[in-house]
């Protein structure tokens, strides 16, 4: 399975629930994928990889071609694969735009090394730029972080309405695979309005997995590990190991 991991809200926890859910998948025994997409690179370094020291990154496959198998990384004590990311690529929108079918770039490059994986985990940039819809053009479903609070459920919309292009337009097979809340606060009297708005709108597609604000999420990228290996007893880290399975029992 290809997951894309997107919301064009920055700070929502995008990325660590990226890498999270790829080491609660890998713990879980299945082979994982984690593909940074982000020009910042957090999800490479948050996963133990230096990321300027890579001879490729997906700048290269994305621009040159180069095999996903020569670029990717094998982060061995988060358990997964990595397609490293860094600044390289804030200049790839530009240069993509010149290449005809640019919006495949990722889908054709992936597709070699499927069959590999049981899923690849796509973290997407903060905006729905051209890295954005390459992600979504090559995912089978989107998965969307979010915060609860009320600028979030514009946001929100904002995404289900770019999704809803992208079926039409680029990939009719792209579906909202569901919505995670983070940074949960159930005492927090806002937090629960806006999780209950989200339930009526969307029902099922809510996870009931929540990821809570937890330090030990927080502290875990600076040592370049998930939180699972980082704190494996930790609120965070069995709050993303719960969110695995409940995707795994939805999804297989």
């Amino acid at each position: 399975m290809i997951l894309a991991i997107a919301n064009q809200k920055g700070g929502v926890g995008k990325t660590t629930t990226s890498l999270n859910l790829a080491a609660s998948l890998a713990a879980m025994g299945r082979e994982v994928l984690l593909v940074d997409l982000d020009p910042q690179g957090n999800a490479t370094t948050g996963s133990g990889i230096e990321k300027e020291d890579q001879a490729f990154s997906v700048y290269d496959v994305l621009i040159d071609q180069v095999p996903v198998e020569d670029a990717m990384i094998n982060a061995e004590a988060s358990g997964y694969h990595v397609l490293p990311a860094n600044v390289d690529l804030t200049g790839a929108e530009i240069e993509l735009l010149s290449i005809p079918g640019w919006e495949f770039r990722l889908k054709q490059a992936l597709a070699v090394v499927d069959k590999r994986f049981g899923y690849i985990i796509i973290d997407c940039p903060p905006s729905l730029g051209l890295l954005t819809v390459n992600g979504l053009v090559a995912a089978e479903a989107v998965l969307i972080p979010m915060q609860c609070e009320y600028y979030a459920l514009e946001g929100l919309s904002a995404l289900v309405n770019t999704i809803s292009r992208m079926t039409t337009r680029l990939n009719p097979g792209l579906r909202i695979e569901g919505i995670v809340r983070t940074m949960f606060d159930a005492r927090n009297s806002l937090t629960m309005d806006v999780s209950r708005q989200l339930t009526e709108h969307f029902d099922d597609q809510v996870y009931r997995t929540v990821i809570p604000r937890n330090v030990r999420l927080a502290e875990a990228p600076s040592y370049g590990l998930p939180v699972l290996y980082y704190d494996r007893q930790s609120r965070g880290a069995q709050a993303y190991l719960a969110l695995a399975g409940e995707l795994v029992r939805r999804v297989e």
